[in-house]
C-alpha cells in the first residue's frame, strides 16, 4: 500500500513532521510519501491563505497521487477535502476529520486546542460542518501561531496542556483534539501531561485511509463526490487538466 500525504503551504518542516507521525502508526509494508506545496501561503493562518491553499493541494494530487492508494491531507484546515474526493478515484482522509471522529469513539465530548485565537471561529465551523457540533465542548488556541510553535514545541506543548487542562476542568471535555499539523509530532508529550486520551489528526487519518483501502471501498457513481465528468479548465498545471477529464499540454 502506498499513502500520499500533501501539505498545501510552502513549509517543508511541517510536511516532514506529518510524514513522520504517519509512518510512525503505518503498517508494515505501508509506504509513506509526501508533497509540499510549491506556491501560495507559506503557513496557513487565514481564510484567504486557506483559499490559495485550496488550488495548491488540487495540483499536489494531480501529480503525485497516481500510484497511490490513498491521500492523507496534512493541513488541519482539512484544505480542499471535499473537491479531491470529487476528483480522485482513490479514498482521502482529512487529518481534522479523522481525528475528529476518533475522538467520538473514546469519549462523550471533545476539545479542540490549537494555535493562533484568528483559527477559533474557522476551526469551529470544520467540526459543525462535519456533523459533530454537539460532540465539541469548544475549540481553545495559544496566541502563538504555527511558526511560532515550530520554533519553541516545549513551550507551545505546555501552553496546549494549559488550554486542554481548563476544557477538561471547566467544560467537561473527555478527549482532546489536538489540531494543527505542526504539533503532529507531539502527542506523546501532550498526552503525558494530560488524564484523558488525546488524538492527533494525521495519526487518525493515517489509520483511516489504510482501512479504507483495505476495505477496498469503492469511488461513488452518484452523489456529489461521483467524477464531476470531463470539464473544461485552463491556465493551471497540465497534470491538473488532465484529472478534469481533459488533455494536458506542455
Amino acid at each position: 500500500m502506498k499513502l500520499l500525504v500533501i501539505n498545501g503551504n510552502m513549509t517543508q518542516a511541517i510536511t516532514d513532521v506529518c510524514a513522520n507521525a504517519a509512518r510512525e502508526v503505518a503498517s508494515p509494508g505501508t509506504e509513506v510519501v509526501s508533497a509540499t506545496g510549491t506556491f501560495g501561503p507559506q503557513v496557513i493562518g487565514s481564510r484567504s491563505e486557506n483559499a490559495l491553499a485550496q488550488h495548491g493541494m488540487l495540483e499536489l494530487a494531480a501529480k503525485h497521487a497516481p500510484g497511490c492508494d490513498a491521500v492523507v491531507i496534512a493541513v488541519s484546515m482539512d484544505t480542499g477535502l471535499p473537491a479531491l474526493r470529487e476528483l480522485l478515484s482513490i479514498p482521502v482522509v482529512g487529518m481534522t476529520e479523522a481525528g475528529a471522529l476518533m475522538a467520538c469513539t473514546v469519549g462523550a465530548r471533545f476539545a479542540v486546542v490549537t494555535f493562533g485565537r484568528r483559527h477559533i471561529p474557522t476551526y469551529g465551523e470544520l467540526i459543525d460542518s462535519y456533523g459533530l457540533g454537539s460532540r465539541c465542548v469548544g475549540v481553545e488556541a495559544i496566541d502563538a501561531g504555527p511558526s511560532a510553535a515550530l520554533a519553541d514545541p516545549r513551550g507551545a506543548v505546555q501552553a496546549l496542556a494549559g488550554l486542554a487542562t481548563k476544557a477538561i476542568e471547566e467544560r467537561g471535555a473527555e478527549v482532546i483534539l489536538m489540531a494543527g499539523a505542526v504539533a503532529a509530532g507531539w502527542q506523546r508529550d501532550l498526552q503525558a501531561l494530560l488524564p484523558v486520551p488525546v488524538v492527533e489528526g494525521v495519526r487518525c487519518a493515517t489509520l483511516m485511509a489504510e482501512s479504507l483501502v483495505r476495505m477496498k471501498m469503492p469511488k461513488p457513481t452518484v452523489g456529489s463526490y461521483s467524477s464531476p465528468g470531463i470539464r473544461a479548465v485552463g491556465g493551471v498545471d497540465p497534470a491538473l487538466v488532465a484529472l478534469f477529464g481533459g488533455t494536458a499540454r506542455g
